[in-house]
């Protein structure tokens, strides 16, 4: 059964935090959203990332943050438990642009992020 707009939007607000994490270049948002157990999967400059959602904090502590970030969410799915959001990134550190795909499960009432799957876009690919 498709959740009501209100739970869209709580969705939203959750991926929120993901999005001001990279904003700021401070972990401490993103780590209200992710679980512990979370999980990155993903290319940087080629090379395949994966493992523990911890890589994604490291970064984005070492990056730090950019004025010409921008950043756009959208919910594209939310069933009850589950919700699927993609978050689409520019100049990320400044030159990077990603499209990240989140996967939120509704725990104990609260919507926190298990999994995130990204690609780099090939044209901002260092090598």
């Amino acid at each position: 059964m498709r959740a009501n707009i209100e739970e869209y939007r709580a969705v939203e607000d959750a991926a929120l935090k993901f999005v001001q994490s990279v904003a700021t270049g401070n972990s401490q948002h993103a780590k209200e959203l992710f679980v512990d157990e979370a999980v990155l999967f993903g290319y940087l400059n080629g090379q395949l990332e994966h493992g523990s959602i911890e890589q994604f904090y490291q970064n984005v502590d070492t990056v730090g943050p950019d004025n010409r970030f921008k950043s756009r969410i959208d919910v594209l799915d939310v069933e009850e438990t589950v919700a699927v959001v993609r978050v689409l990134e520019e100049n990320w550190g400044g030159h990077i642009n990603f499209t990240d795909y989140l996967l939120l499960m509704k725990i104990n009432g609260e919507w926190k992020c298990v999994a995130k799957a990204y690609n780099q876009n090939s044209d901002t690919i260092q090598k």
